[in-house]
């Protein structure tokens, strides 16, 4: 069962190793899903602000990782 529950936290750890960074993904994609389907924004700038939007997640997580 120590097998199992080990196995089942790795596979976890390889899609969310951190919460914070996956919540601030899913925001983002949902406030632009919303902005382009009933905000009137176009596609293409949607996907660059997710674009860029993504970047600046990760940017902003990578430097409080290597701060730790």
């Amino acid at each position: 069962m120590k097998f199992l529950s080990a196995v089942l936290k790795e596979i976890w750890g390889l899609f969310v190793d951190d919460g914070n960074l996956a919540l601030q993904v899913l925001i983002l994609i949902g406030t632009l899903a919303i902005a382009v389907k009933r905000g009137g924004l176009s596609p293409l700038w949607g996907g660059g602000f997710l674009l860029v939007g993504c970047l600046a997640i990760l940017a902003v997580s990578l430097s409080r990782r290597v701060q730790r």
